[in-house]
């Protein structure tokens, strides 16, 4: 597995673009760097280093800087799953090739010890009442 350092030309613009719409978030609705820090439970200083996108801030400070702009909901779009090319590729690469045949699904259910829960019993006259 690869690391990204905090400091990486991907993390910096990224970390900076957020900050800057963090910033203008606040300016839309009126409020001071001194106001945020308040409703948010942090202090000024930790809003002002989120806007600047400094990578030391944490998350859990965005997410209620989120929670007070109103934007809850959007934290939990960030890694959306549903979204993830990548990781849906590789999950459907890693997907068994065959299925189990009817007759090793037969053949499971014949090993069940007498007692023991078989489930979804298979009938192979194919009736099943």
């Amino acid at each position: 597995m690869w690391m990204v350092k905090l400091g990486s030309p991907k993390v910096k613009p990224a970390l900076q673009r957020l900050g800057q719409d963090v910033r203008n978030a606040r300016l839309r609705r009126g409020m001071t760097v001194v106001d945020l820090g308040i409703r948010a439970g942090t202090s000024a200083s930790s809003i002002i280093r989120l806007e600047k996108g400094e990578p030391g801030v944490g998350i859990g400070t965005l997410a209620v800087v989120l929670v007070v702009f109103g934007l809850a909901q959007r934290l939990g779009d960030l890694i959306d799953i549903r979204k993830d090319d990548l990781g849906l590729a590789l999950a459907n690469a890693q997907l068994p090739k065959r299925g189990r045949s009817f007759a090793a699904k037969l053949r499971a259910q014949d090993k069940l010890k007498p007692g023991q829960d078989k489930g979804d019993v298979i009938d192979p006259d194919g009736v099943g009442f």
